[in-house]
C-alpha cells in the first residue's frame, strides 16, 4: 500500500452560514429596537441649555401652539388628562411623563397640564426641549 498525494489540495471556506447569522442578528436588532415618533404637530420646542436625554418609553402629552392637548394622538380636554393618564400609568411599568409643548404656549397652560399629570400619579414629569429633541 502506497500513500498517494492528491493533486488538487485546494480548500474552500463556506461563508454562507456566516452570512445567514449576520442577517438573523440584523433582523433581531431591527425588531428589538424602539423608535419614538412624535406626533406630527407644528411645534417649536422651548430652548434649554441644561436639558438631558429622556426615556424613550415615557408617556407623552402634547400641547400645540393653539393650546390644544393630545394624549395617545387623540385630542383631550385638560380636565380629562388626569383620568386617562391614570389609566395609562396603571397599564404601564413606566411612571414618567413628558410634556411636548410649543414655546408660545402660556406658562399657565403648561403648569396646568403638568399639574394634571402629577395628580394622575406620574412620579417624573418633564418638558421636552429643542436640544433634547435633536432639532
Amino acid at each position: 500500500m502506497r500513500y498517494r498525494e492528491r493533486e488538487n489540495t485546494e480548500q474552500a471556506i463556506d461563508i454562507s452560514p456566516l452570512i445567514d447569522m449576520v442577517f438573523i442578528l440584523l433582523i433581531f436588532f431591527m425588531v428589538s429596537a424602539t423608535f419614538v415618533k412624535d406626533m406630527d404637530l407644528d411645534i417649536q420646542r422651548p430652548k434649554a441649555s441644561s436639558s438631558t436625554p429622556s426615556s424613550t418609553k415615557a408617556i407623552r402629552v402634547y400641547i400645540d401652539n393653539s393650546g390644544d392637548t393630545f394624549l395617545d394622538g387623540q385630542p383631550v380636554r385638560t380636565w380629562v388628562i388626569q383620568s386617562r393618564l391614570r389609566d395609562r400609568l396603571r397599564q404601564s411599568t413606566n411612571v414618567s411623563v413628558l410634556v411636548v409643548t410649543d414655546d408660545r404656549v402660556p406658562a399657565s397652560r403648561l403648569i396646568e397640564v403638568v399639574d394634571q399629570c402629577r395628580l394622575a400619579g406620574a412620579q417624573d414629569v418633564g418638558v421636552v426641549t429643542e436640544q433634547e429633541a435633536g432639532a
